[in-house]
């Protein structure tokens, strides 16, 4: 057994100075079977640490109902294992790019922004999951022979709030469940953020990309004596559907890796490995100085523009930092991993059947409700997908501009069965007057719930109203459909439609579809929204990166598993599919197309 504590200048292991050199890698966004691999990777590139967050909503779906919350402890055994020492950053909140920061959306429903202070319903419900998460967490505490050697309480809270007695009650949790570790916080640089975000007797940390002497003379500021660590050095960055993908010269990183140790400082390269949003985890941000103005999607890649990319190789950044880190790892450095086996022979496979959009609702979907008024994504249940509002504009009446009031994130409209437009402002109308009486079908999907800034624990869905002129229509009939419904057992239930010979597009153009087949009926093909199957036959399976040619934007399944959602925006032209999915001979995918134009996949 083995002690590990602050200083008053340095990490004490066994009552000798130590510093740490760390990397973060969530296991929840790398495939269990390469988890190995990933963390031999980090080893090789000079790192004896490895740092992970715990996502709450990806363990506790509905209140007191878990998943497997053991897979914690699984990966902290394999840190073990690989010779290496772990950080554990549990929440409640984690921020990480992930949908609502990690916090259930049955949850923030509810409370809004009374989440993440003294509301005592907020900390009721951290209760019970603190105590059934640490478990896996205290057993595997240095000083019981396991890898975890420091514990977070909170992250980042100095940018968000300033409920010190919160994060007292946090930390009082964490010692109660039975950590005993040292605890520490992790915040900006900025006097606010460590004003707002420090815990008395608890070590402060920083988090930053460049200028460590600076970081750390604010640190010394607030917190006089201690270890100093960047808690997160970011090495990267990750990308907004839409946007441009975000660079990292690999030198100027390595200066600032650089520029950390030499001050003496523990580091923790954030990402070391970033790994992938499987299953439409990814979050989304708020643009704006405040983080407050437009919606931004994060992309299902979370590579991060690591040293190790998403595939788990080695990039320009990786030698650059082995460079950097091997004077400071206390002897020779591991021999670099070989990487995982790669698809040996490309495959592209086109749909063998398919089923409209409202077909898919019908099987898959959650129950009917009725409603006055449009009810909230978290009021319905759903989490991650899209849910179907029906409204009915009476009438007689003559054309008026329909529109949409409090509108997240997007909806595609349908008036009597046609396609009327789609909108994605939170105040908008469709472009063309709407006459009585008509049905209207607004499909609205969840482009990921804010992860960071004051607009975290919004609701999802329509929440405000559909107005017809100036009036309100009244009498909705909601429906979810979550992608968690997509098992195989239930697609298995879908009726899919053979598609005739000439379904494909022509002239490189999808024909027009709605969710009930076509534009304006049933049409041909399977190029409208809804759900595609492709039959895949591989030979030599491994690694590989599927693509949909023609797609627009939807998610994809292969053998079941969600490898993420894709969108013909950018800058993400395909999706990573770890070997394990994989399997050799017949392979079935499944492609919830969303907006029309999607028929076959290619698997590079």
């Amino acid at each position: 057994m083995s002690t590990f504590a602050v200083g008053d200048e340095d990490f004490l292991l066994d009552g000798r100075p130590v510093r740490l050199l760390s990397g973060a890698l969530h296991y929840f966004r790398v495939h269990e079977a390469q988890w190995e691999h990933r963390l031999g990777m980090l080893r090789a590139m000079g790192l004896d640490c490895v740092e992970t967050y715990v996502p709450w909503n990806l363990y506790e779906p509905e209140p007191g109902r878990y998943g497997d919350v053991e897979a914690l402890g699984r990966f902290l055994d394999a840190v073990g294992r690989a010779g290496m020492r772990a950080i554990v950053r549990p929440g409640p909140y984690i921020c990480a790019e992930w949908e609502n920061g990690g916090l259930p959306h049955w949850l923030t429903g509810p409370l809004g922004r009374r989440v993440r202070t003294l509301d005592p319903e907020f900390l009721a419900a951290v209760g019970g999951w603190f105590r059934r998460l640490l478990p896996q967490v205290v057993e595997r505490q240095i000083d019981r022979g396991g890898p975890v050697v420091l514990v977070q309480v909170e992250n980042e809270y100095g940018s968000y709030g300033s409920d010190l007695g919160y994060l007292e009650w946090l930390a009082e949790l964490l010692r109660a469940c039975g950590v005993s570790v040292p605890l520490f916080t992790s915040d900006g640089p900025e006097d606010h953020m460590l004003t707002g975000g420090s815990v008395p007797g608890v070590l402060a940390t920083a988090n930053f990309g460049s200028g460590a002497r600076e970081g750390f003379a604010t640190l010394r500021r607030h917190q006089p004596s201690g270890p100093l660590m960047c808690m997160e050095f970011w090495c990267g960055w990750f990308d907004h559907w839409g946007t441009e993908h975000t660079v990292r010269d690999a030198a100027g990183a390595a200066a600032a890796l650089r520029e950390i140790l030499e001050c003496g400082a523990s580091v923790n390269v954030y990402m070391a490995h970033g790994g992938t949003n499987f299953g439409g985890w990814a979050g989304a941000n708020r643009t704006g100085e405040l983080h407050d103005g437009a919606l931004r999607a994060t992309v299902t890649s979370y590579d991060y523009d690591a040293p190790v990319d998403e595939a788990g190789r080695p990039t320009e950044k990786f030698w650059r930092f082995r460079e950097v880190l091997a004077r400071y790892a206390g002897g020779p450095l591991p021999a670099v991993p070989e990487p995982p086996a790669r698809l040996a022979v490309p495959v592209r496979g086109e749909a063998d059947g398919w089923a409209p959009l409202g077909e898919v609702l019908e099987v898959l979907g959650d129950e009917e409700r009725v409603s006055p008024v449009p009810p909230s994504f978290e009021e319905l249940g759903v989490d991650r997908g899209l849910v179907r509002y029906r409204v009915e504009v009476p009438g007689p009446r003559q054309p008026y501009t329909l529109g949409v009031t409090g509108l997240r994130d997007r909806a595609t409209v349908y008036v009597d069965g046609v396609l009327a437009g789609a909108l994605d402002a939170e105040d908008a109308a469709l472009p063309e007057p709407v006459a009585g009486p008509a049905v209207v079908d607004l499909w609205v999907e969840s482009l990921g719930r804010v992860n960071y800034g004051p607009r975290l624990a919004e609701p999802k869905g329509i929440t405000g109203g559909v107005r017809h002129e100036r009036q309100y229509l009244h009498g909705f009939r909601a429906r979810g459909l979550r992608l968690d419904a997509f098992e195989a057992a239930a697609v298995g239930k879908v009726p899919f439609r053979p598609l005739p010979a000439d379904a494909g597009p022509e002239a490189g153009e999808p024909r027009a579809g709605g969710p009930a087949g076509g534009g304006t009926a049933d049409g041909p093909g399977g190029y409208g929204p809804g759900l595609h199957r492709v039959a895949l036959d591989v030979a030599g399976a491994g690694d590989a990166w599927l693509s949909v040619p023609g797609g627009t934007r939807g998610f994809v399944w292969v053998n079941g598993f969600c490898l993420g959602r894709y969108w013909s925006a950018g800058p993400q032209e395909s999706l990573f599919v770890p070997g394990p999915v994989l399997r050799e001979g017949a392979n079935e995918v499944w492609v919830l197309e969303l907006a029309g134009g999607a028929g076959g996949v290619r698997l590079d």
